[in-house]
């Protein structure tokens, strides 16, 4: 029924609307709020829960996410920190694969190496949803933000490799170590190279059109588009989008206008935000029922060894993370001097967020269901609910602490930034008054304008010399006058003085003058 499913959209709706609002009342992160909700609806007699398909998430879901999260990463920190993001995403999916595969061993009898080392590959890597929906809305230093993202951008292609190889040794019973090393740089070179095409042809395209809804089109399908064809060529889909959305991010400033960027960064911002909400309650819906589906004598101890694997990759990355940061700096000690040991507490930090998410389901649920003799494959129905296992006990215990923890590590605020963002507002003051003399010697320049400019960036000027760029007094006389503005706009449309095309355009010059004072959250 066609209703029906509109009935169900306006319900799901309805449902992340009240959840975002209520996790802005409640010392809970909103991720963990909709997994919840998710397991309460799934446990509600009456309602058919459809299996999760693989492919909606891999196609429909992880594009846009991983594009959007890599055309937000800065690209001279993720190169600045390439070293412990590659330990991370590398070294320490490769490092958890072998613990879980071990421990799997050993509370699953009989379950063959290769089928243990597809799991380990499964809840290895950590989640770029569930870092960035947890972790971005909490006061944490910017480079562990920085080495938490990239680590999620880089780690499902590692995880994905090791996954593709134990699943073809245990359909096939074939394996070759050469062939998965060689494999696993072809996949990550080709799939980067695709995607750089890809987000080229965007930047070109976007140069053309010269429209901003075409624009942002564009750059909506650029994610499925470098994921299509990486797909198609077998090669790392996942580094296809990180790298597309790095090249879009690096080019946008100067290929499209300021609308198209202002129109971009919203339809984004809604798009993320809706695609992170369903995936959150449909780990909630699967896990009921994923609970309903297994046998009632074997519940239990399935459920056992999902806490046991549990500790076992938060134990693995707990250790692995003081070791890899540590270790590095001991074998260079010669340049230990210009390598410094990070703080104690940023280490403590990234041990600690290791959520995993929508990834890892849809990997286990992307297992094969025969092996090539045609045997069902061994264990299948366990390592889908010890995944599931895996997402709840690190989403919940480790999502729950995060903010308490950072509450108690009290991280000195960071003056970089607003050392960086006073030079690049000076040097852009600065080469505009030059651009303005420049243009004032043009036969079409106006004095009286050339002065009013001139005193503008003055105005600006004055403005940016306080500590954080406004004072606090000069930002709450301007926010008064712009609400008194934009109150006279609204009285002017009611009364039918202007039309409401006049007062959308007056009124987005205001939204953007309360952004430019720093209160563009405030009502």
């Amino acid at each position: 029924m066609p209703h029906l499913n509109i009935i169900i959209a306006i319900a799901i709706a309805a449902l992340v609307i009240a959840l975002t609002a209520l996790a802005r009342r409640l010392p809970v992160p909103t991720p963990i709020l909709q997994v919840v909700a998710g397991l309460l609806v799934g446990l509600v007699p009456g309602i058919a829960i459809p299996e999760l398909e693989p492919d909606l998430v891999f196609f429909v879901f992880l594009p846009p996410i991983l594009w959007a999260a890599a055309f937000f990463t800065s690209l001279r920190e993720f190169k600045a920190n390439l070293r412990p993001i590659s330990l991370l995403a590398v070294g320490l999916v490769l490092a958890t694969s072998v613990a879980v595969a071990i421990a799997a061993r050993a509370l699953l009898p009989g379950i063959p190496w290769a089928v243990a080392i597809a799991l380990g590959a499964i809840v290895s890597p950590p989640d770029a949803v569930a870092a960035a929906a947890i972790v971005s809305r909490l006061p944490v230093p910017r480079r562990v933000v920085v080495i938490l993202e990239g680590e999620s951008l880089v780690n499902d292609a590692s995880a994905l490799v090791i996954y593709r190889t134990a699943i073809a040794a245990a359909v096939t019973g074939l394996f070759s170590w050469g062939e998965s090393i060689v494999r696993f740089f072809i996949d990550a070179g080709v799939g980067a190279l695709i995607g750089l095409l890809v987000g080229w042809l965007i930047i070109r395209a976007a140069r053309w059109t010269k429209d901003a809804l075409a624009e942002t089109l564009l750059t909506l399908v650029g994610p499925y588009v470098a994921w299509v064809a990486a797909e198609t060529t077998h090669v790392s889909a996942v580094l296809a989008c990180v790298a597309g959305g790095l090249y879009v991010r690096q080019h946008l400033s100067t290929a499209v206008a300021p609308m198209s960027r202002v129109q971009a960064l919203a339809v984004w911002d809604l798009l993320v935000f809706l695609l992170n909400a369903m995936i959150f309650l449909l780990l909630g819906v699967q896990f009921g029922a994923l609970v309903q589906a297994v046998p009632a004598g074997t519940l239990s101890s399935v459920l056992r060894a999902g806490a046991i694997i549990s500790v076992v990759a938060i134990a693995v990355r707990l250790a692995w993370v003081p070791l890899g940061t540590w270790l590095p700096r001991l074998v260079s000690a010669g340049v230990r001097q210009r390598d410094p040991l990070p703080n104690w507490k940023g280490v403590a930090l990234v041990s600690w967020t290791s959520m995993r998410g929508i990834v890892s389901l849809a990997t286990a649920l992307a297992l094969p269901r025969l092996l090539g003799d045609g045997r069902p494959f061994p264990y299948r129905g366990e390592i889908i609910l010890i995944t599931m296992c895996v997402i709840v006990v690190t989403l919940v215990v480790q999502g729950l602490t995060l903010a308490p923890l950072i509450r108690g590590f009290r991280f000195a605020p960071e003056q970089d930034r607003l050392e960086e963002e006073r030079l690049a507002r000076r040097e852009a003051l600065r080469r505009g008054a030059e651009a303005l003399d420049d243009l004032s010697r043009e036969p079409w320049a106006d004095p009286v304008d050339v002065a009013s400019l001139r005193a503008e960036l003055r105005e600006r000027g004055r403005m940016h010399e306080h500590h954080g760029g406004h004072s606090q007094g000069r930002r709450r006389l301007r926010l008064g006058m712009i609400d008194a503005e934009r109150r006279m706009l609204v009285r002017l449309r009611n009364e039918g003085a202007i039309s409401d095309e006049v007062l959308r355009e007056l009124e987005q010059e205001l939204d953007l003058d309360a952004i430019r004072v720093g209160a563009g959250h405030t009502r």
